[in-house]
């Protein structure tokens, strides 16, 4: 069975639910009560990882998407790993399907949204390497924002004012943006990290992939290097989530395009974004990847 129709049926049941039952806390952070619902994250605090599972890591709307299409182009070209088409979201998953995913062979691909305290600690323990992708704040939030208004297992965005002001106070389903990068700023110098961003990524798409293959141990040639590229580019991968995302492909691949904030923000969101950034995030290790004098000015 693909993804698809599992995926189909959640889409399906939020179709059917009111936008304030789509939504609940936990330890202070929202969570989709469809997709991520108690049970799945009581169940995935006992996941038991491996040393060679393959891990991406992404706070909501930074490129995970698109570095799922890459992984996996990276595992079958490398190594002749076929993946299962289900999204490697641990949270996603019922404790069913966790039972299930136990069984699976190595090497696995998993991946998640949750803040990096609230990775199952097997992680840290098994030492399994980790992928962490970013994405500049403003283009996240505008992403974001547009992926809420699409997706029915969200509630609708009630106005994108709204939202902007949502995320910046941290109040949007796993929490805050500003939080998760300092968590992980922790994490830069760690050999078993590897934190790429959606800007780099955009620039040399070859030289990531290279760079996430070579962290994973996945042998490409320069051919298959360039091959991936042009498989993975945001037009190839739009055309292709008609296939695995069937009605909802427009949902997950909107534009992937860096600096469509321009065309949301007013003055006083950009100042009030630059300020945050600035307390939050100015003179860290991510803080300077990230390029925001670039990117976000």
């Amino acid at each position: 069975m693909t993804a698809l129709n599992p995926f189909k049926s959640k889409m399906e049941q939020g179709m059917q639910m009111k936008d304030e039952e789509k939504l609940y806390k936990r330890d202070g952070i929202i969570y989709s009560s469809i997709m991520t619902p108690p049970e799945n994250l009581d169940a995935v605090k006992d996941m038991q990882a491996r040393e060679d599972d393959v891990f991406l890591v992404a706070y909501p709307k930074c490129g995970f998407n698109w570095m799922v299409g890459v992984v996996k182009k990276i595992m079958s070209a490398s190594a002749g790993i076929t993946v299962p088409e289900r999204p490697p979201i641990i949270e996603f998953y019922s404790p069913e399907v966790q039972q299930a995913v136990a069984q699976v062979p190595s090497r696995r691909f998993l991946g998640t949204h949750l803040h990096p305290d609230n990775i199952p600690v097997s992680f840290k323990a098994k030492k399994t390497k980790t992928m962490v992708v970013f994405r500049n704040p403003k283009d996240t939030v505008v992403s974001y924002y547009h992926f809420m208004n699409k997706n029915p297992v969200l509630p609708n965005a009630e106005s994108w004012d709204k939202f902007f002001s949502d995320f910046m106070a941290g109040e949007v389903a796993w929490g805050s943006y500003f939080d998760h990068a300092l968590a992980w700023d922790k994490h830069m110098n760690d050999p078993g990290v590897l934190i790429v961003t959606f800007e780099e990524l955009k620039e040399n798409a070859p030289e990531g992939i290279k760079k996430i293959a070579d962290f994973f141990n996945f042998p490409l040639t320069d051919e298959q290097v360039s091959t991936i590229a042009k498989e993975t580019t945001f037009s190839a991968m739009q055309e292709n989530s008609k296939n695995s995302h069937g009605n909802f492909a427009s949902t997950f691949f909107r534009k992937g395009e860096v600096g469509d904030w321009k065309n949301h923000f007013n003055e006083a969101q950009s100042k009030q974004m630059d300020e945050e950034f600035q307390k939050k995030l100015a003179g860290t290790k991510l803080g300077a990847k990230l390029k925001y004098e670039h990117y976000c000015k």
